[in-house]
């Protein structure tokens, strides 16, 4: 025998994703915030200093620059966005900035040797995110993949055009 059909109502809130993704995102950005206190940065700043960290590692530790586009780019931010946390991760020695030699409207961003040691006390902060969840390493494997593909579906269908 069939299990009953069960009317859902289509706006419910605890129907909507988007509902979800916010919860979510405010539960798990707390879970980070205390563990990167002891480091200087923000969330925000911790993304940002990833896709540097990311570059260095593309480049084979070689510290060559990114513009604050590529950056932006990257985490899918407007540029005019990431000036105050790039201010900010200036002002905490981490990174450089400075104009292009090329083209001086664009602005290149290096990591100083503080910032590129910072990495390796960042490097405690994943683990720590998966004990702190309580969720199987898996599960929140699946999630990212799950996520990635949203967020492309998102981008393909029009999101965050200007």
């Amino acid at each position: 025998m069939a299990a009953p059909v069960r009317d859902v109502d289509p706006l419910a809130l605890e129907q909507q994703v988007c509902f979800a993704l916010a919860v979510t995102n405010r539960a798990v950005l707390a879970v980070y915030r205390p563990l990167l206190e002891p480091l200087g940065l923000t969330h925000p700043q911790y993304l940002v200093m990833l896709a540097l960290w990311d570059h260095l590692k593309a480049s084979d530790g070689v510290a060559s620059p990114l513009s604050v586009k590529q950056i932006a780019a990257s985490l899918q931010l407007e540029s005019a966005t990431l000036s105050p946390m790039l201010k900010r991760l200036a002002a905490l020695g981490l990174i450089t900035r400075s104009r292009n030699a090329t083209d001086e409207r664009s602005t290149d961003v290096s990591l100083t040797d503080k910032g590129i040691a910072l990495r390796e006390r960042a490097l405690e902060i994943p683990p720590a995110v998966v004990a702190r969840l309580g969720v199987d390493l898996v599960e929140l494997e699946q999630l990212h993949q799950v996520l990635t593909r949203v967020n492309a579906a998102a981008l393909a269908a029009g999101a965050l055009q200007s």
